[in-house]
C-alpha cells in the first residue's frame, strides 16, 4: 500500500440513538465527540440512526409486502413486449 494515502484505521464506538445501544469496533470514520468506554479508555463515538439492534428486519418486526399484487399489477400496465 501507498504510505500517506489511506485514513487512519483504528477504534470508534457506534452508537445507535434509537436503541440505546453501543458498540466497540475498528473504522476509518472519525469524529470529534468521544466516549468512555467499559475498559477505562475513551474512544471517538459516532452516532448512527439504525443498526442491527434497531432495524426492523433484525427485530423480526418487518412487514410482509405484497409483492404478488405488485407483480400483476405491472404485467397489466405494461404487458409483455413480443409475446403472441
Amino acid at each position: 500500500m501507498k504510505p500517506g494515502i489511506h485514513p487512519a484505521y483504528g477504534p470508534v464506538v457506534f452508537r445507535d440513538r434509537a436503541a440505546d445501544y453501543a458498540f466497540l469496533t475498528r473504522s476509518t470514520m472519525s469524529s470529534d465527540k468521544t466516549i468512555d468506554w467499559e475498559d477505562g479508555n475513551t474512544y471517538p463515538v459516532v452516532d448512527v440512526e439504525i443498526s442491527n439492534v434497531s432495524h426492523p428486519f433484525y427485530t423480526g418486526t418487518a412487514r410482509v409486502l405484497d409483492t404478488a399484487g405488485r407483480v400483476e399489477r405491472f404485467g397489466r400496465r405494461y404487458g409483455r413486449h413480443g409475446a403472441k
